[in-house]
C-alpha cells in the first residue's frame, strides 16, 4: 500500500495523529445512569489531566449488537444525549458515541464531537454516508472480518462524501470460533492510509459469544496488547473503563478496572515517548 501523508484529526481540541503524542478515548461501555456517567467522566478527566493526555469520553446510548435478546443495551438516545450535553458543559470534555442507523447520525452529531462506526457496521454504505454528511470527525472501527488493507474502502465511502476527518480503529480479527487476535502488522498497514490509527485495547480481548448468552473477555491481556500497539506508533488508544466491571450490564469481562487505569496510562506514556521521541 502506498503511504499517504499523515493527517491530524482535531476532536474539539484533542488532536490525534500517528506522529503526535498519544491521545485517548475512554469510558464505560454503555451509559447506565446520569450519575454513573458523570462520575466516570469526572474521574477520567482528572486522571488524564494529571498525566497530560488529550482525552475524549466514550459511552454508548445503545448496544445494538448483542449476543442475546436479553442482553443489556443502554438507556436510549434521548436520555443519553442530555447526559452527554451535561458532561460537555460541566467537564469541558469532548464526547464520542457510536451510531447504528443512518437516521441517528444528524441527531447525535448535534451533541457529540465525534461519531463512531461500530466494527460490524463498517461496510454499511448508507450509515457511512450519513455519518460523513454530518462533517463530524469519525472513528471507523475495522470489522473483525476485514483485512487491514480493506479499511480503505470504508474511508473512501466517507471521504468521497465530503468528509476526510477520519480515524481508523483496530479491535482484533476473528481467529476461529469465539476468539479474536490482534495482528500488530495491521497498525502500520492501516496508518499507510494517512489517517490516525486507534487501537481498541479492550474489545481486542473480547471473546465474542464466549459465555453462551453473552461475550466473555480476558482483561488481563489489556496492558500487554496496549503497550505493544503504542510501541507500533498509533495515534490513540481506546479503552472501555469501569469502576466495577464485574457488575457492568455489558462487556464487563473485557473492560479495564478504573483503579488500574492510571498505572497503565503511565506505562503507555513512557512507551509513546520512547517511540516518538518527544
Amino acid at each position: 500500500m502506498q503511504i499517504s501523508k499523515q493527517k491530524t484529526i482535531d476532536v474539539s481540541g484533542v488532536k490525534f495523529g500517528n506522529e503526535l503524542p498519544l491521545s485517548l478515548i475512554l469510558g464505560p461501555c454503555v451509559v447506565e445512569s446520569r450519575d454513573h456517567a458523570m462520575f466516570m467522566a469526572d474521574r477520567l478527566c482528572n486522571i488524564t489531566k494529571k498525566l497530560g493526555f488529550g482525552f475524549v469520553f466514550k459511552s454508548s446510548f445503545d448496544k445494538a449488537n448483542r449476543t442475546s435478546i436479553n442482553s443489556g443495551r443502554g438507556i436510549g438516545l434521548e436520555r443519553t444525549l442530555k447526559i452527554f450535553q451535561e458532561i460537555k458543559s460541566e467537564l469541558k470534555c469532548p464526547v464520542v458515541t457510536d451510531v447504528h442507523l443512518p437516521d441517528q447520525c444528524a441527531l447525535v452529531a448535534e451533541v457529540v464531537d465525534m461519531l463512531q462506526i461500530p466494527a460490524f457496521l463498517c461496510r454499511q454504505t448508507d450509515l457511512l454516508v450519513a455519518a460523513a454528511k454530518t462533517k463530524k470527525p469519525l472513528n471507523i472501527k475495522k470489522g473483525q472480518f476485514l483485512a487491514p488493507w480493506d479499511i480503505i474502502q470504508a474511508t473512501e465511502k466517507v471521504a468521497k462524501n465530503g468528509n476526510d476527518n477520519i480515524m481508523v480503529c483496530e479491535r482484533g480479527a476473528m481467529f476461529g470460533y469465539n476468539n479474536l487476535v490482534v495482528d500488530m502488522r495491521s497498525l502500520p498497514i492501516m496508518s499507510a492510509t494517512g489517517y490516525p490509527v486507534i487501537f481498541d485495547g479492550t474489545h481486542s480481548v473480547q471473546i465474542p459469544g464466549g459465555l453462551g448468552v453473552k461475550s466473555g473477555g480476558q482483561r488481563e491481556f489489556i496492558p500487554i496488547l496496549s503497550r505493544a500497539a503504542v510501541a507500533a506508533g498509533v495515534a490513540g488508544v481506546f479503552l472501555e473503563v469501569h469502576n466495577n466491571p464485574d457488575q457492568a450490564p455489558c462487556d464487563g469481562t473485557n473492560m479495564l478496572r478504573l483503579d488500574d487505569l492510571e498505572s497503565l496510562l503511565t506505562q503507555l506514556r513512557a512507551v509513546d515517548r520512547t517511540v516518538k521521541g518527544y
